[in-house]
């Protein structure tokens, strides 16, 4: 029996909640919305370390990592998470970041692999869009 491609299938996001910020409304509303979309949504929980999401994200066989920060500790938990996939050959894990990002650190979330940074106020359905549009095709 062939497998269908996955392109087919719905798209697999791994939603986390890093570092010691307690405050994860945002997330679970973002993941309930990203599921009623007709995804399949992983919610990690709160308090995750960069080890434990990529972990889990290759265990859940994942397409997208949504992270979502409000402390400002994206400056150190990015550049450790995107290393760690590039560490396990899962570079074609993209993620997507949201929370309090300042603009003046967008850029350099981007320079790290982060493909979209969504600041709070981002319509859900910007972010459901760009994740329909951003799959890699290629996955199988």
């Amino acid at each position: 029996m062939l497998e269908k491609p996955r392109a087919s299938s719905p798209i697999r996001v791994l939603v986390a909640k890093p570092g010691l910020d307690g405050h994860d409304r945002g997330a679970k509303v973002i993941a309930r919305a990203l599921r009623d979309a007709g995804m399949e949504v992983i919610y990690t929980g709160l308090r995750q370390t960069p080890e434990q999401i990529v972990s889990a994200a290759l265990e859940e066989d994942v397409e997208f990592i949504g992270l979502s920060i409000l402390s400002g500790a994206h400056v150190a938990i990015v550049p450790r998470l995107m290393g760690l996939l590039n560490k396990k050959n899962m570079s074609d894990i993209q993620v997507v970041l949201g929370g309090i990002i300042p603009e003046s650190d967008v850029e350099s979330m981007k320079k790290h692999g982060v493909a979209a940074v969504f600041p709070p106020g981002t319509p859900i359905e910007s972010i459901r869009k760009f994740l329909s549009e951003n799959r890699h095709e290629n996955r199988l």
